[in-house]
Order: C-alpha cells, then structure tokens, then sequence
C-alpha cells in the first residue's frame, strides 16, 4: 500500500466523545446529612459549600445530580460512595442516568 493510500485511510476515522452519564443521588429518612457531605467532599471532590449546597438540594427535592463522568468514572465514584456507606450502616442510593 502506497504512502498516499495508507494516508486517506486514516483520513477516514472518525472519532467519538464518549457518552456521560449522570451521577444522581437520592434522599432518604437515614442517611445523615453530615455523610452525604463528606461523600460528595470525599468521592466527587466538591468544596464544602458546594456540597452543602447538593445536599440541601437532595434533602428538598428527593434527588439531585452530583457530577457527571464517563460511565466508567461514574459507576467508579457510585461504587465507592455505595460502600462506605454501606459500611457506615446507611442505605444511600445512586443511580446512573445517561447524560441528555
């Protein structure tokens, strides 16, 4: 294959931007509201008054998106946030939505 062949099959690629999907997390009546903080401040990286902010957010509207990521960052941060508060007895819940 010449120079010049092999140049417009690689023309031909096209590349895609991954889908994102959106982190959401639910309220309940037994997750404290000082855990969901130090998730969000400990998992998803935001400031405190950010995550203060999404917290109240969860608390008033029963859901709120928390970040969004590739899915394998997301179901990555959903895990880890899963478990610790698994192990600090809470029922947390997350969900995955892809991002419209």
């Amino acid at each position: 294959m010449s120079t010049q062949q092999q140049t417009n099959v690689k023309d031909n690629i096209k590349l895609k931007e991954p889908d994102m999907y959106d982190v959401e997390m639910l309220n309940d009546d037994f997750t404290t509201m000082d855990f969901v903080v130090a998730v969000l401040k400990q998992v998803f990286y935001h400031t405190d008054a950010e995550a203060e902010r999404l917290m109240l957010n969860i608390h008033h509207h029963g859901k709120c998106i928390v970040g969004t990521y590739t899915y394998d960052i997301a179901q990555s941060k959903s895990s880890r946030a899963t478990r610790m508060a698994r192990q600090a007895g809470f029922p947390l819940r997350i969900r995955l939505k892809l991002h419209k």
